[in-house]
């Protein structure tokens, strides 16, 4: 077999690229940024400049920065790329536009996906890093009109996400934010009967995924969960077995 590689390539073996804001908190495992929370090899590049206040913000300046950082992943052999804040849908579809592979952004996307799943009497369920930020707008650009179908509850007021997650801190109390992401939970499935899934909109809750889940008994979607659906869309493997 005869490999050949492209001019200024590093390394190889990274399908699925990871734009980082630029930011300092602690990434622990099932953090988007943390490279074990894959079963893959992944590749991240810092999106220079833009900040947690400037996505919270919904600044579109911030766009070229974005897409010199996503060119330089491809440029790099990926062979798809995401991001690790969900308030980068506001970029979604001019980055895919732009670009010859799958962009997909925000975790947010699933949201069609997981309502089809669910049937048309029940809702969805999200814990978003900021609720103050995400409105119809966003949500529209993600291919997202069910707006009626979804509750929405942001982690903004929960202190410890806040001091961490927000304000940057530079300290995770995880057990803390966890109790914050099952309360939040709770919260939701008391006031509202007809929740079918929940999705964790924000980069730094996957790793809470499974205590909510026990807590409320629902599927739980969160950009991992969007991650290995893609990867295992954009690399696929051949099967095995016996009749």
């Amino acid at each position: 077999m005869i490999y050949r590689t492209s001019q200024g390539r590093l390394s190889s073996g990274e399908a699925i690229g990871i734009l980082l804001l630029d930011t300092s908190v602690p990434f622990i495992p099932g953090d988007v940024a943390n490279a074990t929370s894959y079963d893959f090899p992944v590749r991240f590049q810092k999106v220079e400049g833009f900040t947690v206040a400037r996505a919270v913000g919904l600044d579109s300046t911030v766009y070229p920065a974005l897409r010199r950082a996503a060119v330089e992943l491809v440029g790099q052999g990926v062979r798809a790329i995401t991001g690790d804040c969900g308030f980068m849908a506001l970029h979604q579809r001019r980055l895919a536009d732009e670009l010859e592979v799958p962009v997909f952004l925000t975790s947010l996307l699933q949201i069609p996906f997981i309502l089809s799943m669910i049937g048309g009497r029940r809702k969805v369920a999200i814990l978003t890093a900021d609720g103050r930020s995400l409105g119809d707008d966003l949500l529209a650009t993600s291919g997202i009109d069910a707006t009626d179908r979804l509750i929405i509850e942001g982690m903004e007021t929960r202190p410890s996400f806040y001091s961490f997650g927000l304000k940057e801190n530079g300290m995770l109390d995880s057990s803390a934010v966890e109790n914050e992401v099952v309360e939040a939970g709770r919260k939701i499935m008391g006031e509202h009967g007809d929740v079918g899934a929940f999705l964790l909109e924000c980069s730094l809750l996957p790793p809470y995924s499974k205590a909510l889940q026990d807590a409320v008994g629902l599927p739980v979607f969160d950009y991992i969960t969007m991650i290995n659906h893609v990867f295992s869309a954009v690399v696929k493997k051949r099967y095995s077995g016996f009749l």
